[in-house]
């Protein structure tokens, strides 16, 4: 992990920190509305943060560190909610709720990520709501609490989003022309295509086994530029902030502190 992606996560995890503290101490009104949830980040802090914070709001909460480990949870029970960081290692956000979308449609999703900014869910992205992270979690209690809701969990008519398959690029051919491997979601066979150097947003071709029209999208490199409504964040610079290590435990006794006060 380089420098500028830790101070990242320990702002990330600050936020979470602060506002957590408020809501373990009875500061946040209870929502009626309780729900499975799995949260889904590579980031062992943030899934322990959020962990904690949904499940002191009553929710029973799973959490998962890749796309892989959270279609295995998935599988073992089903979530009413996938909270899903974009950007991991092994399968990405981008893949596993586009894999979610198609498998299980009658399951809410939402994405998020500390890379972009804005409140929007770019096309392509196979989610309902986009949550900025180390912005202001009572944005994104309000989205879970608004799709914890009865309607809203019984109603498969909710305007859903095009599931594109996201692939990465896979490098390129003996001719130097960059290519990517496509797998076809109907006939499940492979094929390579050639792929210009354009990142997205979202493109069209038919398979060369059973003709059938696939959309896909190429996985962004990291620091690589997105297309809108996302708006890429400025690099900030690097800082030495409060330990990771510590944020837990800070956690757990200032919210003791706060239940004894």
């Amino acid at each position: 992990m380089s420098k500028i992606e830790q101070s990242g996560n320990e702002r990330e995890c600050n936020t979470l920190f602060q506002e957590s503290a408020l809501i373990l101490g009875g500061g946040y009104e209870m929502p009626g509305a309780k729900i499975k949830l799995l949260i889904v980040d590579d980031e062992p802090m943030t899934r322990t943060l959020l962990s904690q914070i949904f499940t002191e709001l009553g929710h029973h909460v799973r959490s998962a560190k890749d796309g892989f480990s959270a279609l295995i949870e998935i599988r073992h029970e089903m979530p009413d909610i996938v909270l899903s960081d974009l950007n991991m290692p092994g399968m990405s956000g981008f893949e596993l709720l586009s894999v979610v979308r198609r498998r299980f449609p009658s399951m809410r999703a939402i994405a998020m990520s500390g890379a972009f900014s804005g409140n929007r869910v770019q096309p392509g992205v196979a989610a309902d709501a986009f949550y900025e992270k180390a912005t202001s979690l009572a944005s994104l209690l309000k989205i879970v609490n608004t799709m914890a809701q009865p309607e809203w969990i019984s109603s498969p008519f909710h305007p859903r989003t095009l599931a594109p398959v996201w692939i990465p690029k896979n490098g390129h051919d003996p001719a130097g022309e960059a290519f990517v491997t496509i797998s076809c979601p109907e006939c499940l066979r492979t094929f390579p295509r050639v792929h210009g150097e354009d990142i997205g947003p979202i493109h069209k071709t038919n398979c060369t086994h059973c003709g059938n029209l696939i959309h896909y999208a190429i996985i962004p490199p990291t620091g690589a530029a997105f297309p809108q409504p996302f708006q890429q964040k400025p690099v900030a610079a690097t800082t030495t902030t409060t330990h990771l290590s510590l944020l837990a435990s800070n956690l757990e006794s200032e919210a003791e502190r706060l239940h004894q006060g």
